[in-house]
């Protein structure tokens, strides 16, 4: 019989790295590296700490790639499947929150593996969807939820504004409400000049 969600059984759902990875923007090697210890259930604050790397013996847990620690939101979303990783280190502060197949360190390579990632995004119409993109795509909901740059790179980890923007990516309604924003501010605004006329005209002649 399995352990199921019992204290002191730890868990390895797959998809829970991934919803970690995205919810958080963390780099798959600092998911590794999180231990239950790291994780505030107070405030809902992950204190990054740590990455798995490669080394000559291996792989190892060590500094973070910016060399300090930071703190990462826990949103809702991602609160009751935390718990439940907490739960399963049965009290054990440094645990792991997450483990790989063996109860080791998770690499990207591990999660490609066990995800069968190549086939799962294929059927879902991600054909060029990497494991990194997780990253990017938390960062780039960040910037579509308001959150200012400069707290979305101090949550990333980022050295510079520019790193942190080159991970977003609007998406189209995002585009679009760009858009229609810019054009309401030249309309209303005083002393700016007025959209040209016959739009709908023109474009029934293309």
């Amino acid at each position: 019989m399995g352990c199921g969600r019992r204290a002191g059984c730890p868990l390895t759902g797959w998809g829970d790295v991934v919803t970690f990875s995205a919810c958080t923007a963390a780099r798959i090697g600092e998911v590794s590296g999180v231990r239950v210890k790291d994780i505030d259930t107070r405030n809902w604050i992950w204190i990054l700490r740590r990455q798995t790397t490669p080394s000559p013996g291996g792989l190892a847990d060590k500094n973070t790639k910016g060399k300090t620690a930071r703190r990462v939101p826990l949103i809702q979303e991602v609160r009751p499947m935390v718990a439940q990783h907490v739960l399963a280190a049965g009290g054990r502060p440094d645990a792991r929150l997450f483990t790989g197949p063996r109860g080791g360190r998770i690499t990207t390579a591990v999660l490609h593996d066990a995800t069968h990632w190549d086939d799962a995004v294929r059927k879902l119409g991600y054909e060029h969807l990497r494991r990194h993109d997780l990253r990017h795509t938390g960062l780039t909901w960040m910037a579509d939820a308001g959150v200012p740059l400069h707290v979305s790179r101090l949550i990333a980890g980022h050295g510079s504004l520019h790193t942190t923007q080159r991970y977003l990516h609007p998406d189209l309604q995002a585009v679009m409400n760009a858009g229609r924003t810019f054009s309401t501010h030249l309309t209303e605004t005083p002393g700016l000049p007025a959209p040209a006329p016959g739009l709908s005209a023109t474009l029934r002649r293309l």
